[in-house]
């Protein structure tokens, strides 16, 4: 798209390098609507909010809770069902890829919207890549369905749970997870069942 000639990077951004800061936990008081909601899920999970929440981030005027997996499905059940929070509905998951993050390079983004109380927040769980299994939020909103097993495609997080945790985007024996940060950005072979279609690079050219 940009002439870059010399390389499989077909993207043109190969070179481009930002670095990236991530927030970190935000002290409390959050704000009037984020301290309302904090206090009535401190009160419903009673003593298991300081094991089950990590770290509660006010960035940009949004509230994104880190939870523990374990915790993940106790946390969303009772953000959906007690009456002083009322996240009904899950707007999507997606995946993020931190690789330098240690023990922590796959984390699961998910977006609560309740409807009752017109309020958004974001819950979000951290996974090693050498056991990237987190529990299935299906059970509690089916609306995930199809956003986990995009999630699995591109990133390789494992919902445990989930009723078909199959790939929609890639072919089944595709190898490796395309949203990566450390997945090459060009120059890869792409294989079908029965042909093989060279790399971007090696293509024939018509100009």
């Amino acid at each position: 798209m940009f002439g870059v000639t010399g390389t499989g990077d077909t993207s043109g951004y190969g070179r481009l390098v930002q670095t990236v800061a991530m927030p970190g936990g935000t002290p409390a008081p959050y704000g009037p609507v984020f301290d309302e909601v904090i206090a009535h899920l401190r009160l419903a999970l009673a003593k298991t909010f300081d094991e089950a929440v990590e770290k509660i981030v006010v960035f940009r005027g949004e509230l994104t809770l880190h939870i523990r997996r374990d915790h993940l499905v106790l946390v969303a059940k009772t953000l959906r069902d007690n009456e002083a929070l009322r996240f009904e509905l899950c707007l999507g998951a997606s995946g993020a890829h931190y690789p330098e993050d240690t023990g922590r390079e796959l984390h699961a983004l998910y977006h609560l919207n309740s409807i009752t109380h017109n309020r958004r927040l974001r819950l979000e769980v951290s996974v090693p890549d050498s056991d990237p299994h987190l529990p299935s939020l299906y059970s509690v909103y089916p609306t995930v369905d199809w956003h986990e097993r995009e999630t699995y495609d591109f990133f390789g997080i494992l919902f445990d749970g989930h009723p078909s945790l199959t790939r929609i985007a890639m072919p089944d024996d595709w190898r490796g997870h395309p949203q990566r940060k450390d997945y090459p950005l060009g120059g890869i072979p792409v294989e079908y069942k029965g042909a093989r279609i060279p790399p971007p690079d090696e293509r024939r050219t018509y100009s």
